[in-house]
């Protein structure tokens, strides 16, 4: 039985970017199938759905995370497209990365501007 966290959870992360999260579950069902539950189910089904935050202010915030961990394109490309699907426009996307620079640096900064350029070009 999937639990309504789990439902939310899907819908949520195609909300994110169409198809998503059917892709996690392929990407994660045959070595790691609890992965993609924990990622449905607590971080799209709950962390996402929480109060006082939008989805907009949400892609924000992780955006910001993902870019100082650094070695994040993957997931910086999906949570791009992400913040485009809730309203942020690609100018609004670069001046997220551009503020961080005085407090992560070039070279992260430079990387995720890198990822939004593989994302922007997609379209």
């Amino acid at each position: 039985m999937i639990s309504e966290k789990h439902k939310i959870g899907h819908e949520t992360l195609n909300r994110l970017s169409e198809g998503t999260s059917e892709k996690v579950i392929k990407n994660y069902e045959k070595i790691a199938p609890d992965v993609s539950d924990y990622i449905m189910d607590f971080v799209f089904g709950e962390i996402y759905n929480r109060p006082n935050l939008d989805f907009k202010t949400r892609q924000v915030v992780t955006l910001t995370a993902l870019l100082t961990q650094g070695d994040t394109d993957h997931q910086l490309q999906t949570h791009i497209k992400g913040a485009m699907s809730f309203g942020w426009s690609e100018d609004e996307v670069i001046e997220m990365f551009i503020q961080a620079i005085p407090y992560v640096g070039f070279p992260r900064v430079l990387n995720a501007i890198n990822s939004a350029k593989r994302v922007f070009n997609q379209k």
